[in-house]
């Protein structure tokens, strides 16, 4: 059986990945799994699913990504970040299943101003990014056949996102506020659902930590004046200072991602994140 199993199927991601799928020609059965079909936490539920399925293939999609929430939340941050990720990787060893797991430029402090390779320092500066680089550590620990890959700011015309908050702020305001002092690279949630189905019909086994998000570099305000640009939005948008914004979790001020080693590993040509975005915005 060529089954690939999509944890957290209803997602953001799973979402584009079901999409994507459908005009990727393969030799592999996707089974997309919602949380009530699958909760990560419950493992008698992924020994079940994996004894039903047998996967080849489980792209984990599933996390806890509210960010501000998990600084008053640690212990179910910790859970589905971290415990319920290293059971994964357990289970996936006893059925010699590769695992594709997505994490996050939150796992860095962004007291650096370089595009961050894979062997770059880590050092997380809230809870979201330490649960999340503690699941990373979990799966290395467990499971020799995996593809983490770290992506940043995503966004699609699926779920909630940046994007989409934008333009419906936009519907009940004339003028905006938004952080400049914050640097990274706005990510297409199609274009790594690509690179994901493309690592796995690459047929390689070059398993390990993988940088993936668009090229090129942006603040959330250049990203949101871009967001109203190709959305043919007239509204005032204002650069504001994180101070502006009183949050309990502190993010990153830098967390460009440098993706050579997962081009050159897996011959990828990664779309600059303008172009993605009018693509995106087109759909909507």
């Amino acid at each position: 059986m060529n089954n690939i199993i999509v944890i957290g199927g209803n997602g953001q991601l799973g979402q584009c990945l079901q999409e994507v799928v459908e005009t990727f020609k393969d030799n592999y059965t996707y089974v997309f799994l919602s949380q009530i079909e699958l909760n990560i936490s419950d493992a008698e539920q992924v020994k079940t699913i994996f004894y039903q399925y047998r996967p080849v293939f489980c792209i984990n999609c599933a996390a806890y990504t509210a960010v501000d929430q998990a600084e008053e939340d640690q212990s179910n941050a910790f859970e589905i970040n971290e415990h319920a990720v290293a059971r994964l990787a357990q289970t996936c060893a006893e059925y010699k299943t590769t695992l594709i797991h997505i994490s996050t430029d939150f796992v860095f402090d962004g007291s650096h101003g370089f595009p961050l390779t894979e062997t770059s320092a880590t050092h997380p500066i809230n809870i979201y990014g330490s649960s999340k680089l503690n699941g990373e550590l979990a799966i290395s620990k467990y499971l020799n056949q995996h593809f983490i890959i770290r992506t940043s700011w995503l966004y699609s015309e699926k779920a909630n996102n940046f994007c989409k908050t934008m333009l419906k702020l936009a519907q009940i305001k004339s003028e905006l506020n938004v952080i400049y002092d914050q640097v990274g690279t706005p990510t297409y949630a199609m274009d790594l659902a690509k690179c994901i189905l493309h690592i796995i019909n690459s047929g390689q086994s070059a398993y390990g930590l993988y940088h993936y998000s668009n090229e090129g570099v942006a603040s959330w305000y250049d990203f949101a004046k871009a967001i109203f640009e190709f959305a043919e939005v007239d509204i005032d948008v204002w650069p504001v200072n994180s101070s502006a914004f009183v949050t309990k979790a502190v993010r990153p001020h830098y967390s460009v991602l440098d993706k050579s080693k997962i081009k050159s590993t897996f011959d990828l040509s990664i779309p600059y994140w303008r172009d993605s975005l009018n693509k995106c915005i087109n759909k909507i």
